[in-house]
């Protein structure tokens, strides 16, 4: 699978651990950005990696920030891409499960470093469910259509 993935200075850590990680599993990976721990704008990194996954030239995308919110509000504001902000295991399994999240956004700050590949593995693995689902991903999509 081809990989998106971008950070602000808050979440470069844990990208470098995911990046590595990825890369042993046999993944592509694309990195957006940013290249160290200095301090710089969120926005200047996630939103091109969420273009990428828009675009459908990443499957999937991987941001993360200090919290994780403002990287997961950036990446949901381009059309076609489904941000699910993850703190734990149960959050990525439903954001695929029911939100068909093709990013997830993961909070440095808030999640613990023996959480996170966890995390990212189980939003891999698990399936878009359907059914119900579908239709309420149709009526998401459609809104940022009509914009």
């Amino acid at each position: 699978m081809k990989i998106a993935i971008a950070s602000d200075h808050a979440g470069y850590r844990y990208k470098s651990i995911i990046i590595e990680h990825l890369k042993s599993l046999g993944h592509e990976v694309v990195d957006f950005g940013t290249d160290s721990a200095e301090s710089c704008d969120y926005p200047d990194f996630i939103i091109p990696a969420a273009k990428a996954v828009s675009a459908g030239e990443c499957e999937r995308g991987i941001v993360l920030g200090g919290s994780g919110n403002g990287e997961a509000i950036a990446a949901n504001r381009i059309h076609g891409v489904r941000c699910a902000l993850t703190w734990n295991i149960e959050t990525a399994q439903l954001g695929r499960q029911h939100n068909k999240a093709n990013m997830i956004s993961i909070g440095e700050r808030l999640t613990a470093e023996g959480d996170v590949l966890k995390i990212v593995d189980t939003w891999l693995e698990t399936e878009f469910e359907g059914g119900r689902h579908e239709r309420r991903i149709e009526k998401i999509d459609s809104l940022s259509r009509d914009q």
